[in-house]
């Protein structure tokens, strides 16, 4: 005959759901990241085929060897199943934390997600993934980058004084799927249609690069050649859709207004040239604030879902002073 002792049986189901409830509460939660004298941390660049990746870049590595931190750095090189196949292999290498700087909002959410399953914390910069599927303070630490909507809106407000609130308007647009295109795009077209002569004639993908930019520009001037300015998502585009405006025997600055984003050396001299109308900053000097915002978290404290850079606002009253400073 076989008998139960009722007691130490309650006890021991009370045990197991207790170990089942906090195995639950670790597997929703973030995962901790231990205080130690040093770290091994992971940066996932999305490429470095222009100046702002790779002002970037060596922000994040100038940080890490100030700090005497070990960086694992990997370049993308613009392909979305590369970067998560480098977060796979930060994994592999037991890194304390990656960076990421996810090139699209969807492909990137498995990678996150794997991260947190491995018990490794992820800091997105500069750009986010699919705030539908992974959330800040849940499935990630937190996001650091500019308002890319607000950066769209200035934008926008620029060229509306600049036109009198009368343009036809190209805009070139960054990465398909990315967060800063959807987001510059979406904060300035919300300007432009409070603004009825203002009209945004045609919208491409030049996908952040130079000569895309000049190629789809040209595309566009001769399918829209009534065309007066231009709003590109970033300046690497723009310098490029400076020189096809001038190939296609116009005046850009004149004939063509433009403005765009990010505040590289080469659009401040645009600016004080008289090519572009004005740009507005993005900066890419991540490394200081990413690397104490992972400090912060080791020692617990609560890390706000969104941190915000602040970015100036470049145009032919203070380019040449700040050209100094310009990466």
């Amino acid at each position: 005959m076989i008998t139960f002792d009722v007691r130490r049986l309650a006890v021991g189901l009370a045990c197991a759901a207790a170990t089942f409830v906090a195995a639950s509460a670790g597997a929703q939660g973030l995962p901790a990241m231990k205080q130690k004298e040093t770290y091994k941390v992971g940066f996932a660049q999305t490429e470095s085929n222009n100046p702002w990746r790779i002002a970037q870049t060596e922000s994040m590595k100038a940080e890490a060897a100030k700090r005497g931190w070990q960086l694992v750095y990997t370049d993308a090189a613009g392909s979305a199943a590369k970067q998560v196949a480098d977060v796979d292999s930060m994994i592999a290498q037991g890194v304390d934390l990656i960076f990421l700087a996810p090139r699209e909002e969807k492909p990137l959410v498995p990678a996150v997600m794997k991260a947190k399953r491995a018990g490794i914390p992820v800091i997105l910069l500069d750009r986010t993934v699919d705030e539908s599927v992974a959330k800040a303070g849940r499935d990630y630490v937190t996001f650091i980058g500019s308002d890319f909507v607000e950066e769209g809106r200035r934008a926008a407000q620029w060229l509306v004084k600049a036109t009198n609130g009368n343009a036809r308007i190209i805009q070139l647009e960054g990465t398909a799927g990315s967060s800063p295109a959807n987001d510059r795009r979406k904060g300035f077209e919300e300007v432009i249609a409070k603004n009825p002569g203002m009209k945004i004639v045609a919208s491409q993908s030049g996908d952040f690069v130079r000569d895309k930019g000049r190629q789809v520009t040209e595309t566009l001037l001769q399918a829209h050649p009534d065309a007066t300015a231009i709003y590109a998502h970033n300046d690497e585009m723009v310098i490029g859709a400076i020189a096809a405006v001038e190939a296609a025997g116009r005046t850009p600055g004149k004939d063509i207004r433009l403005v765009s984003i990010d505040g590289t050396r080469d659009a401040l001299q645009a600016i004080i040239d008289g090519k572009l109308g004005a740009t507005v900053e993005c900066s890419p000097r991540f490394g200081p604030k990413a690397f104490d915002t992972a400090l912060r978290y080791a020692k617990g404290e609560k890390i706000e879902p969104k941190i915000i850079n602040e970015d100036q606002f470049f145009d032919a009253s203070n380019a040449a002073a700040k050209i100094g400073e310009a990466f």
